[in-house]
């Protein structure tokens, strides 16, 4: 299966990667728990950040983000999927568009807008069947927005966080760009011109952003 191999971004053959899976690579745990713990540690051991973005292809590989102490969503899924597919689970990018409702001030001040796209999430395959999961929100982040942080039961989707504790509307998914085997950067260049040009200030070169 495709979604099992490495791939120039989902490069899982790098030490670091083979290191964080390190505690997953048994035979005493099945696929489905090593997919809620290695989901679990992504999403905590690396802050979600919005703020910097990259157009650089090889920035985009897991064996350079595993390195860094932060990451956007997608970079965040891609760091995932490449453990996942290491542990011999298949998985895969998933894209789309999401509309935040909750601490958006500095969103719309940097993007002009309170939408975020692309947003990544990952597909993963156990049982059978294929699942949803977002390793985005770390959890002391959630906790800082009164957000119920996403947990993965391997069972179920879990990609979306609609309310926070108070009961009003944090999230919503807004338009669905599919999945993908590898990270299609073209596709996400254009998308972020699309959607963001004011980031851009009339450079259409420029490939690293820090809002």
């Amino acid at each position: 299966m495709k979604y099992l191999e490495s791939t120039y971004c989902f490069d899982f053959e790098n030490d670091s990667v083979q290191n964080l899976i390190s505690e997953f690579k048994t035979d005493t745990l099945s696929n489905k728990e090593k997919a809620i713990g290695i989901y679990t540690k992504v999403r905590d051991n690396w802050k979600y950040d919005a703020y910097n973005i990259s157009l650089s292809k090889e920035k985009y590989k897991s064996s350079y983000l595993v390195e860094k102490q932060s990451g956007n969503c997608v970079e965040k899924s891609i760091i995932l999927i490449a453990c996942l597919r290491a542990l011999g689970i298949a998985a895969r990018l998933h894209l789309g568009k999401v509309k935040n409702h909750i601490a958006v001030e500095r969103l719309i001040e940097k993007f002009g807008s309170n939408e975020l796209t692309p947003h990544g999430m990952v597909n993963v395959y156990l049982n059978n069947k294929w699942l949803k999961m977002s390793p985005a929100f770390n959890k002391s982040l959630c906790e800082k927005l009164n957000v119920e942080p996403l947990s993965f039961d391997g069972e179920n989707n879990s990609f979306l966080q609609q309310y926070n504790g108070k009961g009003n509307r944090f999230m919503e998914y807004i338009d669905d760009y599919g999945h993908f085997d590898d990270v299609p950067l073209d596709f996400m260049i254009k998308n972020i011109k699309e959607h963001y040009p004011s980031i851009f200030n009339n450079n259409d070169k420029k490939t690293e952003f820090k809002l």
